[in-house]
């Protein structure tokens, strides 16, 4: 075999752009979408912490039912607190282009599981009466979620690989 079309070792071949690098290497179009999407969830998730972290009459009633439910009544605070941590996180992590991935990875399970408990629990689609607006932020926040791992998909291969990078380092 010619030494052009021997292949190259695994450890030689070329990993996938991740972080800023997988920003970079986008369209100035597809950049502005991934920034816009990375903004709403951000503002999304910021936003609605003020009620979860202050213990808000709302978001007390809706984290209520849900613990009730899951048949953990009384477990309404600290289901609540998690799921504040869990989006502040989030929030943070998409907003890094070095982190913008696994930041929206965890925007779209906490949001699909936002949607799973509203469909599926006594909670309902419309659980303050005012037209779903709670359900269709939840939508939008994990369609932007989506759409910033469709334009940063080329980088997905190099968050997964990255353990095991890690491993042989050590």
């Amino acid at each position: 075999m010619a030494a052009s079309t021997m292949p190259l070792p695994a450890t030689a071949r070329a990993q996938p752009p991740v972080g800023a690098a997988g920003l970079a290497a986008l369209s100035r179009p597809a950049r502005i979408a991934s920034w816009l999407a990375a903004g709403w969830i951000a503002w999304e998730f910021g936003h609605y912490e003020q009620y979860k972290l202050t213990g808000n009459e709302g978001s007390v009633y809706l984290f209520g039912i849900l613990s009730d439910w899951l048949g953990t009544p009384g477990g309404e605070k600290p289901f609540r607190l998690f799921v504040a941590i869990q989006e502040i996180i989030a929030a943070v992590l998409v907003l890094l282009p070095w982190t913008r991935v696994p930041g929206a990875v965890l925007s779209f399970a906490t949001m699909a599981g936002a949607i799973f408990f509203h469909v599926v629990s006594p909670l309902g689609i419309d659980p303050y009466g005012d037209g779903g607006v709670l359900f269709r932020e939840a939508v939008i926040t994990l369609g932007a979620a989506a759409l910033i791992l469709v334009l940063h998909r080329r980088e997905i291969p190099g968050w997964l690989s990255m353990p095991g990078r890690l491993l042989r380092r050590m």
